[in-house]
């Protein structure tokens, strides 16, 4: 596989991308007005995995594929796969909810665009990443696309599982599934070593650290401000003596989160609201700018209510990378107790998850595991983050 092909950082996912490249094969015999046998490319597609397992990046490779001048092989190299990859191809739309959930005017306005012809005479490609978030209105304005979709235009979907509390039982039943799994930890190093050009050792460490996500393993080699927060994460099963110390590790867990999230949304956020007033006329002098900018004042409310919503869901993303990180520590220590063949998540508190083992029973371990899986569900149904945590917290110490 060369480095330059759109699939190469699906590290792992050998079987899925054979299926992926097939399909883009005979789409590009159908652009080309050739005979292909019934079902060897389809209009919807549903993305399954793990996080970390690489949704997105498989859906994006796929659509590139599919926009591919050198007969759907996904070269990497084309004027259609660059553009697809980087997100600027006029034909491929990626649908990534800002707040909490899709709604249904973004998605009648999308399925809308989707239906006309592809401009580049290839596929409309619509990518919707987070497809669990759309509201019941907005799968209702997807579903009734897929049933009758226009000759040219797929649409892909990302989605953790095909439970019913993720996509719509109807909704699955019309698209091809491609289920991805969490890549093993030596894949993603041995793709780091050479795609990055890694040091073995900070590639093992950080595949490893990253749970087989090739993005965070990425950051945490990288950023020094990642390790720092994983490294706050890990700390704190020892510190929760008591009470006390539940609510206070839980409030600094919180902070955390949300200046991890203040800081990825601060430069769009400042980008979008100086763009808009500029649009608005902010600045002007002429005899009617005052007044345009009092009745632009609307606007501006519309998209600092959108940016809320963004903000939002960053917290909850990076609260929930932390629960992952706990987690992993709480499985290192249930592994090393029942000394499963299998390696530590993190290595580099090997000795701290070693003598949990032995202070903690096995049950008390999973009861623990249980506690942070569960206060992931709880901010995933909408519970206010604080209270999951605290709630986690006291789980955690009493064990």
């Amino acid at each position: 596989m060369s480095s330059g092909d759109v699939f190469s950082d699906l590290v792992g996912q050998d079987e899925p991308v054979e299926t992926l490249r097939r399909a883009a094969g005979a789409a590009a015999r159908v652009v080309a007005g050739e005979p292909v046998a019934s079902g060897a490319m389809t209009h919807a597609w549903i993305f399954t995995g793990p996080p970390g397992a690489g949704r997105s990046l498989a859906a994006r490779a796929f659509a590139a594929a599919l926009q591919c001048e050198r007969g759907g092989s996904g070269c990497g190299e084309c004027h259609g796969c660059h553009t697809v990859l980087g997100k600027t191809h006029a034909d491929v739309r990626f649908v990534v909810p800002e707040g909490l959930s899709i709604g249904v005017g973004e998605m009648r306005a999308l399925v809308l665009r989707a239906a006309s012809a592809p401009s580049g005479g290839r596929w409309q490609v619509v990518v919707i990443e987070d497809a669990d978030r759309l509201t019941e209105a907005a799968g209702n304005a997807l579903l009734k696309a897929i049933e009758e979709p226009p000759p040219r235009t797929v649409f892909l979907l990302c989605t953790p599982s095909t439970h019913p509390d993720d996509i719509s039982v109807t909704i699955r039943s019309r698209c091809r599934l491609v289920a991805l799994r969490q890549p093993p930890a030596d894949a993603v190093a041995a793709a780091l070593v050479a795609r990055d050009a890694m040091p073995s050792d900070t590639a093992a460490w950080a595949a490893a650290a990253a749970q087989g996500d090739i993005t965070r393993a990425r950051l945490l080699a990288a950023d020094s401000e990642a390790r720092s927060r994983r490294e706050a994460v890990l700390a704190v099963p020892k510190r929760l003596t008591g009470v006390g110390a539940c609510f206070d590790v839980a409030a600094t867990l919180v902070a955390a989160a949300k200046a991890e999230a203040a800081a990825s949304v601060a430069e769009p956020d400042a980008a979008e609201r100086s763009a808009l007033e500029q649009a608005l006329g902010a600045g002007g002098t002429g005899r009617g700018a005052a007044g345009a900018m009092r009745g632009a004042a609307g606007q501006i409310k519309d998209l600092e209510k959108r940016q809320k919503s963004r903000a939002t869901r960053a917290q909850r993303d990076a609260l929930d990378r932390a629960l992952v990180d706990l987690a992993g520590f709480y499985r290192d220590v249930l592994i090393t107790a029942l000394r499963a063949p299998v390696a530590v998540v993190h290595g580099d508190v090997a000795a701290q998850s070693q003598a949990a083992a032995g202070k903690w029973t096995p049950e008390s371990t999973l009861r623990r595991l249980e506690a942070v899986l569960a206060c992931r569900e709880s901010i995933n149904q909408n519970v206010k983050p604080e209270i999951a945590v605290e709630a986690m917290m006291l789980s955690l110490w009493r064990g």
